[in-house]
């Protein structure tokens, strides 16, 4: 019922954006964006569908002729692999949709002189974006776990964890070389040819938009959705494998009533972060745009924190009826959970010391851009990026270390590998707050276009829009403030597609130790392989598995790099020779050339992202087969 409730909301919020009025100039630069951005969605779902083929072939193969399990319970198998990946590639398009609804009214509100609004339209998508995301993975997840006959309910979730992580892996890695490809394209003729930023004549300019869109909104939606559905999965195979059975089924139950109830957690802390910004920021015609967003994210994180060990002490503590191993371990197992739960707040803050642009980091590249040019620019922005990634990666190790030492605390005494539990519940306790994460994530693209969809309507150059605007949707229009605004809230939204990042890619990692774990414990069942001998630097194969891991990363870099430089080299050829700046010239956006470019950008993603799953899976298989 929660969860139906949750895609009520986001179906409200959609409606609520939808129905927001916005000049037609913006709202046809939008469509154009949407339309651009259909075109990418249905490339990749055709490439998705051939990487499908692959895992079809290997599930297959292990549960039908190395399982010997009959053809329809095989078939049944697949078909949850194929509802996975079409649950990661939906959400990916119900985001692009809700987000390029959201640009153009986010444009047209900043004529208002209201920045509380510009802001609230963008988090209202985001929002809606989120919590149907979120109901969509439970409701699939508990048909499984309540409907599927009980012997195929756990290759059922591990199928539908592939599919989720083939979807979300093609989406993401391809979004983010698109995305890259198109801004090279974007934002280097502006260099050559002296343009400003989001000039209608530069056809790279509309792929920009796609590609922000490709990048920040549909890769991270279906990674968000995969992270939620994997880790899920890990923690149930884990309980299955790893938990004296008499508690299995009293784990999961409470592991699933949390999540739902964090679904609650993030609606409420929504409209009390509302309350709360309208309260102190609604009578400003200016304020920093990051603080709403970062209350937003506090308020979310304490409100699930309060939430867990209530529900926890309910559901596990005394009195509640459950063994009496589990009643001694309702504050240990809250706790555990609740160091997830913070660190989903405490990263972004980290984040934002070098995001932001307030932070002094900003500064410094800016300053030593100004002063030295490309080069200091390109060295100081690597001096941040690599603080940022200590500082997070010492964030993840201070939560990891904490719920290791809250494992010692009797959880030994219901399982084995207590610690590998403890980390899989961080990563858990990080996703209570999974609606916001993907809200704030999502926030990005929307102020992202906004700027763009402002300058590429070439709003200001309508004849008498002043007057239209004012006798048709009752206010006189500040094109200065409106820049104004526009400006800070991209920056704003740039940060905070910043902060999540490491929250739903950091989930992932924590997630996937468990998971792994859980599939060693299958190992250990059906081979009778103890993981102490496996998982030892005594062991070769372990050093082996450490060289031969840590080389592919640099493959991938490589790779990856390489695909963007190819296509931002046949998107810059093809935009010097199409780029029409003379006099006669249209100043408006050339559809043609523009969806031209989003191909070419389109091409080599696919291209790179195809090379990749190719070289990964041989690899992966391959080194196996040394053992």
């Amino acid at each position: 019922l929660i969860c139906i409730l949750g895609m009520l909301f986001g179906y409200y919020q959609f409606t609520k954006v939808k129905g927001l009025k916005a000049h037609q100039a913006m709202l046809d630069v939008a469509n154009i964006i949407y339309e651009t951005c259909k075109t990418y969605l249905i490339q990749q779902g055709k490439l998705l569908f051939i990487l499908f083929l692959f895992i079809a072939f290997c599930i297959a193969f292990y549960f039908g002729y190395l399982g010997k399990m009959p053809l329809g319970s095989v078939l049944l198998i697949l078909a949850w692999t194929v509802i996975g990946i079409m649950g990661s590639y939906s959400v990916a398009w119900y985001g692009i949709r809700m987000n390029t609804l959201a640009n153009s009214r986010t444009a047209f509100s900043s004529l208002e002189s209201k920045p509380l609004k510009i802001l609230n339209i963008a988090l209202d998508a985001g929002m809606s974006i989120g919590v149907l995301l979120v109901s969509v993975e439970l409701i699939m997840m508990l048909i499984i776990l309540l409907w599927v006959p009980k012997e195929l309910a756990g290759p059922s979730l591990i199928g539908f964890a592939i599919g989720e992580s083939l979807g979300a892996s093609a989406l993401r890695i391809a979004g983010g070389i698109f995305t890259k490809i198109a801004d090279i394209g974007s934002d280097l003729m502006k260099i050559v040819f002296g343009i400003k930023e989001d000039d209608p004549r530069n056809p790279g300019v509309i792929a920009d938009c796609t590609g922000d869109n490709a990048g920040d909104s549909v890769g991270p939606t279906a990674d968000g959705f995969e992270t939620y559905g994997v880790t899920g999965v890990a923690l149930v195979t884990f309980i299955v494998l790893a938990v004296q059975p008499a508690l299995s089924a009293t784990l999961i139950a409470w592991i699933f009533i949390l999540r739902i109830l964090m679904i609650i957690t993030s609606v409420v802390a929504f409209y009390i972060n509302r309350a709360f910004s309208q309260s102190r920021f609604g009578a400003k015609d200016d304020f920093d745009f990051e603080q709403p967003l970062t209350s937003l994210v506090w308020f979310t994180s304490i409100l699930s924190i309060i939430a867990t060990f209530v529900t926890s002490y309910l559901l596990l503590g005394p009195g509640s009826g459950v063994p009496q191993e589990l009643e001694q371990l309702w504050l240990v197992l809250s706790a555990i959970i609740s160091i997830g739960t913070l660190g989903a707040a405490l990263i972004p803050e980290f984040t934002k010391i070098f995001t932001s642009p307030n932070s002094n980091h900003v500064a410094e590249v800016v300053k030593a851009s100004r002063e030295g040019g490309p080069s200091l620019n390109i060295l100081s922005g690597m001096v941040a990026g690599n603080f940022s990634a200590f500082w997070i990666g010492m964030v993840f190790f201070a939560l990891m270390f904490a719920a290791f030492y809250f494992s010692g605390f009797g959880l030994s005494d219901i399982m084995i590998y207590p610690s590998i539990f403890a980390f899989g519940l961080v990563a858990f306790g990080m996703l209570g707050m999974g609606p916001v994460t993907i809200a704030v994530d999502s926030y990005g693209p929307v102020t992202d276009n906004a700027q763009s969809i402002y300058e590429l309507s070439l709003i200001e150059e309508v004849q008498d829009v002043d007057k239209e605007i004012e006798s048709k949707f009752g206010f006189k229009p500040d094109f200065d403030k409106a820049k104004h605004y526009l400006e800070a809230n991209d920056g704003a939204g740039n940060t905070f597609k910043a902060t999540a990042k490491p929250v739903l890619i950091g989930t992932a990692v924590v997630g996937a130790t468990t998971m792994i774990f859980s599939l060693i414990l299958v190992i250990q069942n059906v081979l009778g392989v103890e993981p102490e001998q496996i998982l030892n630097l005594l062991n070769p194969y372990t050093i082996f598995g450490f060289i031969a891991g840590g080389c592919i990363i640099y493959w991938f870099t490589g790779a990856s790099t390489q695909a963007v430089t190819t296509g931002a080299y046949r998107a810059v050829e093809y935009i010097k020779r199409n780029i029409r700046l003379d006099e006669n010239a249209s100043q408006k956006a050339s559809i043609e050339n523009s969806k031209e470019v989003v191909k070419i950008c389109t091409q080599y993603a696919q291209q790179g992202m195809f090379n990749i799953f190719i070289a990964i899976f041989s690899f992966t298989i391959a080194f196996a087969c040394l053992a």
